[in-house]
Order: C-alpha cells, then structure tokens, then sequence
C-alpha cells in the first residue's frame, strides 16, 4: 500500500541543523527497509498559485486556496504492507523532523 506523509509547519524552512540531520537518516532508513518512494519540501504557502480551469475559466489566484497558521512544508510518499506499519513509519517521521504530520492512504 502506498501512503502519503504530510508534514505540518507554523513557519517555512524553520528546520534546524539537527532536525535535517535527523531527516536524512529517516530517509536513508525509509530506503534501506524498501518504504522510500519520494520525498521533497515545499515552499512557503505564499508562493503558491490557485489554477481553476474549468469549463475554461483559466482562472488564476496567486497565494494558497487556503490561509491558515500551520501549512504544509514536505511530504514523504512510502510504501508500506498496511496501515499500522504507516503509522509507525509516520510516527518516526514526526519524530525526526519534530513537526505533526499527517498520513493519508493513496487511493488505487
């Protein structure tokens, strides 16, 4: 099964030293068990753009659909054989960036 690891944040690119240390040995780990698909940070919520085209409307929104305090700032997307070993994988996540994540199943 294939999962998506949000990573939740109140400000952007506020990883330390220790923190991203901490990531890349959680990433080394996702890869070295065979649960790593992807992985990647995002830029701050004010650099995003709302595109709505449909019916062709071509309609475009600078800044997040969505303005609140906490954000999403990364993601890790894994494989894992079912949803208690995601969570397990989610909360080693959390614990090495020392943010809230969220885990959500990918659909199909």
């Amino acid at each position: 099964m294939r999962f998506l690891i949000n990573v939740i944040d109140n400000s952007t690119g506020s990883a330390n030293a220790e923190e991203m240390a901490a990531i890349d040995v959680f990433n080394d780990e996702l890869i070295a068990n065979g649960h790593w698909i992807f992985a990647g940070g995002i830029t701050a919520p004010g650099q995003a753009t709302v595109v709505d085209n449909r019916a062709g409307a071509g309609l475009v929104m600078p800044g997040p659909l969505v303005s609140q305090a906490e954000h999403l700032s990364g993601f890790w997307l894994i494989e894992a054989p079912d949803g208690a070993a995601a969570r397990t994988l989610a909360h080693e996540a959390s614990r090495a960036c020392n943010r809230k994540v969220e885990l959500r199943p990918l659909l199909g």
